[in-house]
């Protein structure tokens, strides 16, 4: 009886991990065309994003400014300024480091390269780590693989789903350190996916 409960606890830990585990899936197009390629522009869209229960961003950054300036005026700025600062010095450089050591390709702001890949986040959940309760950040998007020269012209179309974002350990109370882990994921998954599309 204590093997099958066991057995069963596994089993159920395995089907809520894969139930959360990324998916990275080809919509549209193919890869084919970066098989010669050793180099790839990489490039970033937050225009469109949904953020926790917010349909758009600014209603999101309105809401948590508000709430930071009653405790302390001027906070919320502050605080959106390190939120849109995240990216480029947090995220990009996560995602492009994971994307480049699956891929095999030398990935970053490349202008030169033939393609471009742009990045575009559709949705951050931030999550939060209060000690006794903690929820994993999460993004989810769509990247394209574009002509560098004509970004008009979509070579592949791709979703990349359920990029989960927690620490080891779980000490991550700073909300860009939890979303800089999910595009690691997000960078690593789609580097893999690329590799075994490329071969």
């Amino acid at each position: 009886m204590k093997k099958l409960l066991c057995v069963l606890s596994i089993a159920l830990l395995a089907g809520s991990y894969s139930a959360h585990a990324q998916k990275v899936k080809l919509l549209d197009g193919s890869l084919d065309a970066l098989k010669s390629e050793e180099k790839l522009n990489l490039e970033y869209d937050y225009s469109d994003m949904g953020v926790g229960k917010f349909e758009s961003e600014a209603d999101y950054l309105a809401k948590k400014k508000a709430d930071y300036d009653k405790k302390e005026p001027g906070r919320g700025d502050q605080w959106e300024s390190s939120w849109k600062a995240d990216r480029k010095n947090r995220f990009q450089p996560q995602f492009e480091e994971l994307f480049s050591k699956h891929s095999g390709m030398t990935a970053g702001n490349i202008p030169s390269a033939k393609y471009t890949l742009i990045f575009k986040t559709t949705y951050t959940e931030p999550g939060y780590n209060v000690y006794v309760t903690r929820k994993n950040a999460e993004i989810d998007g769509e990247a394209l693989l574009v002509e560098t020269a004509n970004k008009s012209k979509v070579i592949a179309r791709m979703s990349v789903l359920n990029c989960p974002g927690r620490t080891f350990g779980g000490n991550d109370y700073d909300t860009g350190e939890r979303i800089q882990e999910a595009y690691a994921v997000a960078g690593k998954g789609l580097g893999k996916f690329f590799k075994d599309k490329t071969k």
